[in-house]
């Protein structure tokens, strides 16, 4: 059998068998689970896959950051009893603890109430595989709802995931063994390498469910995934998740925009979800209050907002994640590719 007729097929295949496992391997989490939904927050659609989650999404980097274990589990429970049910995640974060304490504050019931993602750095069968299973183990759970190729911030990568023994096998085949429910990517550098691993996916006939890529206010100036990727994930029924809305705390520091306006602009846009690090319960109700308080932008307001940020977005100086290896952890660590 050809290798594109293989994922294609396989793929297909794995929607049924995936689904099927799902109810039996952990029947708290049934396929298209009907997780409860709070007043105050915002639900979206996850792209095509039928999924519905929080349209405010809590992000795992930072929640696996200080000393305190048992206030970031408090935390995520927090969050969750509030009604953010998409979590994000990422085997590599702060070195596994990111993972280890979602893990933990997802027992007692909570893991049922949630959309739980996480993310694979492996470029090949094998190394996937591997940071697959210590995924699972430190989430404390048998199946993850959606899992996605990590940082995919280089020309070349699109071609690592796809070839022969490459990562996409194991994470089709980890999908129909029931381990995973939907496959997707992330990446942060450039819009030519999200469009590049969209069309190499088209060649292998392979469709994902999700991507994950940069939506702020300083975007639209500077290397656009907002203008450039973010119609074709759209044309393709991918769901879009957001992310980089502060850029970390740079975008904040260009004293160009408040937080709760550029949540705003990011759930103005035709995103799933809007992913943001949520590190104390100050920050909590700051994500909090602006689904409280939203009402979408109107084309005069996203006018001036752009406007105002124009000059400081120009050169990307605010952006460090597209100009800089600031936050390429698969950089500073290429063994994690495998």
């Amino acid at each position: 059998m050809e290798r594109r007729t293989f994922l294609k097929s396989a793929t297909a295949a794995g929607i049924a068998v995936a689904t099927a496992k799902a109810g039996a391997q952990s029947s708290t989490i049934p396929a298209n689970n009907p997780r409860p939904e709070a007043p105050g927050m915002i639900y979206r659609n996850l792209g095509t896959t039928g999924e519905r989650v929080s349209a405010i999404g809590l992000g795992g980097y930072h929640i696996g950051k200080g000393p305190d274990a048992q206030a970031n589990i408090q935390l995520i429970r927090q969050a969750i009893d509030k009604g953010i049910t998409f979590l994000d995640n990422c085997w590599d974060y702060n070195d596994g603890i990111s993972e280890v304490r979602m893990g933990q504050a997802l027992r007692d019931g909570y893991r049922q109430k949630v959309f739980l993602m996480t993310k694979m750095d492996g470029r090949t069968k094998a190394s996937y595989n591997t940071q697959l299973e210590q995924s699972l183990g430190r989430l404390q759970t048998d199946i993850i709802d959606l899992v996605q190729f990590h940082e995919v911030i280089r020309m070349e990568d699109p071609d690592r995931i796809f070839a022969a023994d490459g990562a996409i096998e194991a994470a089709i085949a980890a999908k129909q063994a029931g381990k995973i429910r939907y496959i997707g990517f992330t990446g942060h550098k450039d819009p030519a390498v999200h469009l590049r691993m969209l069309e190499t996916a088209q060649k292998h006939g392979f469709h994902f469910d999700t991507v994950q890529m940069p939506v702020n206010v300083m975007d639209a100036h500077f290397r656009s995934f907002t203008k450039e990727v973010m119609p074709v994930a759209i044309k393709q029924g991918i769901g879009i998740l957001a992310m980089k809305t502060f850029g970390d705390h740079f975008i904040l520091d260009s004293k160009t925009v408040e937080p709760i306006e550029a949540l705003h602009y990011g759930l103005t846009q035709p995103v799933s979800v809007v992913i943001t690090g949520i590190d104390s319960p100050a920050i909590l109700e700051q994500a909090l209050t602006a689904t409280r308080t939203f009402q979408p932008l109107s084309d005069t307001q996203i006018a001036a907002l752009l406007s105002r940020t124009q000059q400081a977005a120009s050169e990307g100086k605010f952006e460090l994640f597209k100009t800089t290896n600031h936050f390429d952890g698969t950089a500073q660590n290429p063994k994690w590719l495998g």
